[in-house]
């Protein structure tokens, strides 16, 4: 079946990189788009970060634009976030999600969704 599982979250402070790491399988990851969502409590599920099929097109959230980077390796099913100079705003869940057709910056034009790992950053 379809499985999409993140790594990678903790707790880091203020200033601090992480990388998350999502490993794909169940379906042809070569033939999905790729995106990183991210949801604060009490907040909805936001778009942070996605990627095209060979990677020649990212896009980014204005609020990580430069600090973020994501990556895939589709040898390994693989889809990374490198996330650097973290701020405390940048708490949340993360997840990892696929897409064949919707749009790139919403949650519903995604297909399959992982379960997310947190990230808490300290001030």
């Amino acid at each position: 079946q379809v499985q999409l599982v993140e790594s990678g979250g903790g707790l880091v402070q203020a200033g601090d990189s992480l990388r998350l790491s999502c490993a794909a399988s169940g379906f042809a990851f070569n033939s999905y788009k790729m995106g990183w969502f991210r949801q604060a409590p009490g907040k909805e599920r936001e778009f942070v970060a996605a990627i095209t099929q060979s990677g020649g097109t990212r896009n980014y959230a204005d609020s990580v634009n430069g600090r973020f980077f994501i990556d895939r390796d589709n040898a390994k099913n693989l889809v990374t976030l490198d996330m650097s100079g973290l701020k405390a705003e940048d708490t949340a869940i993360y997840y990892c999600a696929a897409r064949f057709f919707g749009s790139r910056y919403e949650a519903d034009g995604y297909d399959y969704w992982g379960r997310g790992t947190q990230v808490t950053v300290s001030s």
